[in-house]
């Protein structure tokens, strides 16, 4: 699978829902992840249904899902870091490549009658940390694709992409499945990554400014300490967490539900799956509306307990027609909670940390879903299935009432992520290296005395984009002889601080210097200290 759910936004609105498809490269592109969906929509049915007629099944089969997810926990934040230094495209590439690769080797073992539960969870794992690796870099490269105001356009249709294969891949795969065997699938998915790879090589993309590539170890850094001074990104990040933990519940167990509770075979588990993503299609088709009558926390907190429906049918009632009813309520509610979290938080991050700041999203979501799937599953061997379904609709609904304490900011989303560089680079006697550091600037300010509360309620602001930009402390000090205050700072080095100023900076982060610097009584002076040669004697 490439890319995960798909993405909405109230900050913005596109003229047309399908305006992103007179875009040859975002039609092609989007053409190739359908066919890379469905795939690995089959080869989970293929996975899922060889393990749900084995010895605990419950813990066997959320061991699978939790497998092709749990690489996030670990690999998500490096992929997001390597996504922003190296070129996308070919990471893109090589990453598919490689998953077509271990798509054909499943499916060889498989038809060979190799593949044992622990043969099929290990490789399952090896392709979840090819997914992990893959994720931040394709979620990144979608607002190339669009002009920005179509992004909100351009992710509800990834969010239909994603959900009609969800709808499809799992009917095909069960009626596969039961005509000629798991091998058949796992080979499909194989040959779906190679149409990834061709359209990649077809693809040009624009151009990219210049600049020096960062180092690995900083870039981490960076993305990091960003997310840790954005309030906006770590509600959506709480948020996110809140709701799939529980709702993973479902995904995990759907299969011994579909079997056991039901009497289903593997096509029938197909069909419940399907409902699950006609239910999102339906959710892609009317957000558009939706999102006009209800703000994102409303709108987020209908999704929960729609989706808290489809889990409360699943562990109650026994009537497969009247529970893929309830899964396709529960499709809705995926989508519509999935949609708001991922475009809020497009649209919140700037160009130079998108991929960094996606891929703690996704460590967030898909991890928090792959740990939840586990536990669930365990939980279930322990105290039944439907005991388990219904402990996790409590924490669901639960999850909806925090919404009034913990809401989404009200501007996440809506500010000004453009880079800009308004102020030009330092005037230097020295040349320092990039490396050299770490580097101490000092801003002075001539503030009157009326003016110094509004001025340091607007430095806390300042605080928060020195440090998401690349500070590693942050002071504002008084002088005690007169009127003028000292903004303190430290970066890690020259090459970090020269990144402030033309390579970070957002329209955002300059209004909020601008706004200072408006109630000072001249133009600030600022030094920039570095430490003396080391003495090599």
């Amino acid at each position: 699978m490439v890319g995960t759910a798909g993405i909405s936004s109230s900050a913005g609105t596109a003229p047309s829902a399908w305006a992103p498809f007179r875009a040859k490269s975002f039609r092609m592109l989007w053409i190739a992840q359908l066919s890379s969906n469905v795939g690995t929509w089959m080869q989970t049915v293929g996975a899922q249904w060889m393990l749900v007629h084995q010895p605990n099944a419950t813990a066997l089969t959320s061991a699978v899902q939790a497998a092709s997810l749990l690489p996030v926990l670990f690999l998500s934040l490096p992929a997001g870091v390597l996504a922003d230094v190296l070129d996308r495209r070919s990471l893109l590439i090589t990453l598919s490549g490689v998953m077509a690769a271990l798509c054909a080797a499943l499916s060889a073992l498989t038809a060979a009658g190799l593949t044992t539960p622990a043969v099929l969870i290990a490789l399952t794992f090896v392709v979840g940390c090819g997914q992990a690796l893959m994720g931040p870099g394709w979620q990144a490269i979608q607002p190339e694709l669009v002009p920005r105001a179509q992004i909100p356009a351009a992710a509800a249709l990834g969010s239909l992409n994603v959900n009609l294969a969800r709808a499809v891949g799992p009917a095909i795969a069960g009626l596969i499945v039961a005509a000629t065997g798991p091998e058949v699938v796992f080979g499909i998915n194989a040959a779906s990554f190679l149409g990834v790879v061709a359209a990649l090589l077809l693809w040009r993309r624009p151009g990219q400014r210049a600049s020096t590539p960062e180092r690995l170890r900083p870039a981490l850094a960076s993305g990091t300490r960003y997310v840790r001074n954005a309030p906006g990104v770590r509600r959506l990040l709480l948020r996110s967490a809140l709701f799939v933990v529980p709702a993973s519940a479902l995904w995990g167990l759907l299969p011994v539900v579909s079997s056991a509770r039901l009497g289903l075979g593997s096509s029938g588990y197909g069909l419940l799956l399907g409902a699950l993503g006609l239910g999102a299609i339906a959710g892609a088709v009317t957000i558009k509306r939706v999102r006009t009558r209800l703000d994102r926390n409303a709108l987020l907190a209908v999704s929960t307990v729609a989706f808290a429906l489809g889990t409360v049918a699943c562990a109650t009632l026994r009537e497969p027609v009247v529970v893929g009813v309830a899964l396709v309520v529960a499709g809705v509610g995926w989508l519509y909670a999935l949609s708001t979290l991922n475009t809020t938080l497009q649209l919140a991050l700037p160009g130079w940390v998108r991929a960094r700041g996606l891929a703690l999203y996704l460590m967030v979501f898909l991890g928090g879903q792959g740990v939840g799937t586990l536990l669930w599953g365990l939980l279930a061997g322990a105290a039944g299935t439907r005991a388990t379904l219904l402990v996790s609709t409590g924490l669901l609904l639960a999850a909806a009432a925090t919404l009034r304490a913990w809401p989404l900011h009200e501007r996440t989303g809506t500010l000004d992520r453009d880079i800009v560089a308004p102020w030009p680079e330092p005037a230097l006697d020295l040349d320092p290296a990039a490396a050299d550091g770490p580097v101490l600037v000092e801003v002075t300010y001539q503030v009157p005395e009326s003016d110094v509360p509004a001025f340091q309620e607007a430095m806390a602001s300042v605080a928060a984009s020195r440090r998401r930009t690349g500070a590693t402390a942050w002071s504002l000090y008084r002088d005690v002889a007169g009127g003028s205050w000292v903004e303190v700072f430290q970066v890690a080095s020259w090459g970090e601080h020269l990144r402030q100023h033309g390579e970070r900076l957002t329209g955002y982060d300059a209004d909020l210097l601008t706004r200072a610097r408006t109630l000072t009584r001249a133009e600030p002076t600022v030094r920039h200290l570095v430490p003396p040669p080391r003495d090599e004697g």
